[in-house]
């Protein structure tokens, strides 16, 4: 590879050294020859080749080149991702009803896709089923957490009711009734003790029994101060205690319900959005699924309609290189035309006008068609859309070039007329009946400006013209000049760089340098179309 590299470098010097030498011959020989001419033409001769300005008919008109298409057609696309290779197409020309199969394309990866995709699915829709068993069981827990809270609640709040209006009360009426009883006996063994005393005094019980009574009654004294002290406790101590104690259990109830409360929507919460990421990931998935199936259903084409199927390649053939036709085994991409149907026999012209020329036409202009086959027919037709961008496909070859597509639809048309023929389109700008015109090539411009040269017994005399729109062979001439005036057909070369100085004031008005020269007062008023020759 490299010495291959270093042999064709000499040789393509070689050739750049011939080329540039042959363009620097043929410059040199051209300006030579070009001065020549300019000295010959400077002071042109009256006697020169004239033509006559001409009054009569006059037709403005731009030819193109153009391709057939059907009007009314389906395009059938690719709609599968990415690039696909066909395994089967329909024959071209063939005569299709609705349904029928058009192209097929490999779908063996994305059937292998589809199976992976399904495993994907089943262990989604397990992975819902499975949150949505967790979500009840979270519901259930938290119900029974909340219920249980609630339930403590209540028993702590009957647990004070009942300590308030039930166990407390008693509890100091049983207090109550114990002093009542020690101070009953107290009394009463008080007045055991003085009777004893009586007796032991007469004589009839001893000291011992005395003694006996004595200790009694202490007793009794005992019981009573002991009666007193229980109810000052269960009064000061007790009941402020148990009290405070039951209170302070219904507050933890009631805040430990909120905790179980809170739990259970946080629980519940958790996995309710488990349960639902787990669902959108089965919704994905399962769309995924879809589309995959979607895209292996697109991969067998079918007809939208009935019509004779057309190859999209042969349709669209580009003139600067060579597009294969389809057929199994080639490559195509997404979004790629492959088929045309043709729903109907109408036909339509597509061509290619240049930006220079879009000012001369306008929709609705009548046009004439002849097929590059038969051209003794001639087909009429009217111009329907003018592009509104530039052709990408020319702008790529060429920036400088811009051509816009435009449609003309043919109103006459017949089973001769096939999609895909070449044919030319001649539409017909303005047609006059009766007007002034000579030929483009007398016409040269001056600072701008139009103007030919008038032959007279003096000489050629320069004269600035109005011109409207030409045919590529004669102009139109609006102001300036008179039928039967003779022009030159090679004005001067030099004409075009001359001062306006140099020509007679009677033909034009003397220019200051740096000013803009304006038509003669019998050529005022706008070109028509703007197309002045150049």
């Amino acid at each position: 590879m490299t010495m291959n590299t270093q042999n064709s470098r000499p040789r393509r010097r070689r050739r750049r050294r011939a080329a540039a030498g042959l363009v620097l011959a043929l410059l040199a020989s051209g300006w030579a020859g070009l001065a020549v001419y300019s000295r010959r033409r400077a002071d042109p001769p009256a006697t020169g080749l004239t033509a006559p300005v001409l009054l009569g008919p006059l037709s403005i008109s731009l030819v193109e080149t153009g391709t057939l298409r059907n009007r009314e057609r389906v395009i059938v696309r690719n709609e599968v991702e990415g690039a696909r290779t066909i395994i089967r197409v329909v024959d071209e020309g063939t005569m299709v009803s609705a349904g029928d199969l058009l192209v097929e394309l490999d779908s063996s990866a994305l059937e292998e896709q589809r199976l992976e995709q399904e495993a994907r699915v089943q262990s989604s829709e397990a992975s819902v089923i499975q949150s949505s068993e967790s979500l009840e069981v979270t519901r259930n827990q938290a119900a029974a957490d909340v219920a249980q809270a609630e339930l403590d609640q209540r028993f702590a709040i009957l647990a004070l009711e009942q300590y308030e209006q039930g166990e407390y009360p008693q509890s100091v009426q049983q207090a109550e009734a114990s002093i009542t009883m020690a101070s009953k006996e107290l009394q009463r063994a008080k007045d055991t003790l003085e009777w004893s005393r009586t007796l032991e005094a007469d004589g009839y019980i001893t000291r011992t029994e005395l003694e006996a009574d004595e200790l009694s009654l202490k007793q009794r004294q005992l019981d009573l101060e002991l009666a007193q002290t229980k109810r000052n406790l269960l009064t000061r101590y007790t009941h402020v205690q148990t009290l405070e104690k039951l209170k302070s259990d219904i507050e933890q109830t009631k805040m430990a319900l909120e905790r179980a409360q809170r739990r259970a929507r946080a629980d519940i919460v958790r996995a309710e959005s488990d349960l639902q990421s787990k669902e959108s990931d089965l919704r994905h998935q399962q769309n995924r699924l879809a589309r995959l199936e979607d895209q292996i259903a697109k991969c067998r084409i079918t007809a939208p309609a009935a019509g004779m199927a057309v190859y999209a390649t042969s349709v669209q053939a580009h003139r600067w290189r060579r597009i294969d036709p389809l057929e199994p085994g080639q490559t195509v991409r997404e979004r790629q035309d492959l088929i045309h149907l043709p729903t109907s026999s109408d036909m339509m012209v597509e061509i290619n006008v240049q930006e220079a020329n879009l000012p001369k036409i306008r929709e609705g202009l009548p046009a004439r068609i002849t097929l590059d086959s038969g051209p003794d027919r001639v087909f009429s037709g009217r111009l329907q859309r003018i592009g509104i961008l530039p052709d990408n496909a020319s702008m790529a070859l060429n920036p400088d070039l811009k051509l816009y597509t435009c449609a003309i639809v043919i109103e006459n048309g017949s089973h001769e007329l096939r999609q895909g023929m070449s044919c030319t389109v001649e539409l017909l700008i303005e047609q006059h009946e009766r007007v002034l015109s000579i030929p483009l090539q007398a016409l040269v411009r001056v600072n701008g400006d139009p103007t030919v040269y008038v032959a007279g017994p003096g000489g050629a005399v320069p004269r600035r013209v109005c011109v409207g729109l030409d045919n590529g062979r004669r102009a139109h001439v609006i102001e300036g000049l008179e039928a039967g005036e003779q022009v030159l057909l090679a004005p001067p070369l030099s004409s075009s760089i001359r001062r306006p100085e140099a020509f007679p004031e009677s033909a034009l008005a003397v220019v200051e340098p740096g000013a803009t020269a304006g038509p003669p007062a019998e050529a005022k008023g706008p070109t028509a179309g703007g197309g002045a020759a150049p």
